[in-house]
C-alpha cells in the first residue's frame, strides 16, 4: 500500500493563481503523453506517486489524452481509487475539451452540448464527482463566447468544477471571456498557453501582459518544446526520439543545424548554471513569476526527478537573461 512521502511539501515552491486563493506547484505533471495502453501500467502508477512526493500536487489532463483519447484519464482514474484515494484532497486535478473526441458535429469545439458532455466522461474515466479545474482547450470561431463561457460556468454551478480556465485563446479572446465569466460570477482562473524560450508568442503576442492585467494565472505547456530543450538533440535528431517518428508536434524539418548550434550554447549557458539544459528551460519559463506554473511530462521517475531539480536554481542574472535572448533571437 502506498504512503506519501512525509517531506512532499519542503522543497516545492506553491504560486498563488492569480488572485485566487489557489496555489500551485512551480512544476505540475501533465498527462499528454505517456499515459495509455502502450505504456506499462507500472511505470505510470510510479511516475504519479513520485511526482507527489516530490510535491507535485497538480496533474493536468484533457479529455483526449492518451493515446488514444481517454486513456490518461482512465490511467490517473485508477490511481485515485488505489494509491492516490485518500490524498485527493491534496491534489489538483484538470482536465479539458475542445479537441476532437467523438465522431459527429458535437464531438469537439466549444458548444454547451460538446462541453458538458464530455465533462461527465471525463469524470467517469477519473472516478470522480468533480475536477478542481475545467478547462475549454481552443477558441471556437462559430460559437459564441457567451455560449462556451457559460457552460463553463454551469459546470462550476452544477458541483462538476471548482475552478474555470482557457487554453490556446488569444489575449483579447482570454480578456472577453474573462469579461463574460465575470459577469455570471464564475471568476476565470487560468490560461494554459505554450510557451518556452523557442516559442515566446505569448510575450510578444501581450498575452501575458492580459493575463498580468486580468491577475489570472498561467500554466505554461511545451516548456521543453516537444524534448528539442532537453539534452537528446544536442548531437542531431536519435532515431527513437519524437522528431525520428510520425509525430504531428515535432518532425526532421524543424531540427536544422541552426537550432542543434543554438540548443549546444543554451547547454553550455545551463552547464554554467550547474543545470541541465532541460532545467534551464523550466527555470526560464518560471523566471520572475509571471508564470504560474510549467508542465513537465515524463516517462520515467528519473526523467522527472530530472525536471524538479529546475527549482533549485530559478533566478537568472541580467546577463544570463540577455546571453539566452541573443541565442534563440538571432
Amino acid at each position: 500500500m502506498y504512503t506519501a512521502h512525509p517531506d512532499r511539501y519542503t522543497a516545492m515552491p506553491y504560486r498563488r493563481t492569480g488572485r485566487s486563493g489557489l496555489k500551485l506547484p512551480a512544476l505540475s505533471l501533465g498527462l499528454w503523453h505517456n499515459f495509455g495502453p502502450d505504456r506499462p501500467a507500472e511505470t505510470q502508477l510510479a511516475i504519479l506517486r513520485r511526482a507527489f512526493d516530490l510535491g507535485i500536487t497538480h496533474f493536468d489532463l484533457a479529455n483526449n489524452y492518451g493515446p488514444p483519447p481517454g486513456a490518461a484519464e482512465s490511467a490517473l482514474g485508477e490511481a485515485l481509487r488505489t494509491d492516490l484515494a485518500p490524498y485527493r484532497d491534496e491534489l489538483i486535478i484538470s482536465t479539458k475539451a475542445g479537441y476532437l473526441m467523438w465522431p459527429g458535429p458535437y464531438g469537439e469545439w466549444g458548444s454547451r452540448k460538446y462541453l458538458l458532455a464530455s465533462l461527465d466522461q471525463s469524470l467517469t474515466r477519473l472516478g470522480l464527482d468533480h475536477v478542481d479545474v475545467f478547462y475549454s482547450h481552443r477558441f471556437d470561431p462559430e460559437t459564441p463566447l457567451e455560449e462556451t463561457m457559460g457552460a463553463l460556468h454551469s459546470a462550476v454551478r452544477q458541483g462538476k468544477a471548482l475552478y474555470v480556465g482557457v487554453s490556446n485563446y488569444s489575449a483579447e479572446q482570454t480578456r472577453e471571456a474573462a469579461r463574460i465569466l465575470g459577469e455570471l460570477g464564475t471568476p476565470l482562473l487560468i490560461h494554459q498557453p505554450r510557451y518556452s524560450m523557442l516559442d515566446r508568442r505569448p510575450e510578444d503576442e501581450g498575452l501575458l501582459d492580459a493575463l498580468d492585467e486580468l491577475q489570472v494565472g498561467s500554466i505554461a505547456y511545451s516548456p521543453l518544446e516537444q524534448g528539442l530543450l532537453t539534452g537528446r538533440y544536442l548531437d542531431g535528431i536519435p532515431e527513437d526520439s519524437r522528431a525520428a517518428s510520425d509525430s504531428p508536434f515535432l518532425n526532421r524539418d524543424a531540427v536544422t543545424e541552426d537550432l542543434v548550434a543554438r540548443l549546444r550554447t543554451l547547454n553550455d549557458i545551463a552547464a554554467a548554471r550547474g543545470q541541465t539544459l532541460a532545467q534551464l528551460a523550466l527555470a526560464w519559463v518560471l523566471r520572475g513569476g509571471r508564470v504560474t506554473s510549467a508542465l513537465v511530462g515524463a516517462s520515467s521517475t528519473r526523467q522527472l526527478e530530472d525536471s524538479v531539480a529546475a527549482i533549485g536554481n530559478l533566478d537568472f542574472a541580467e546577463e544570463e537573461l540577455d546571453r539566452i535572448d541573443v541565442v534563440v533571437r538571432p
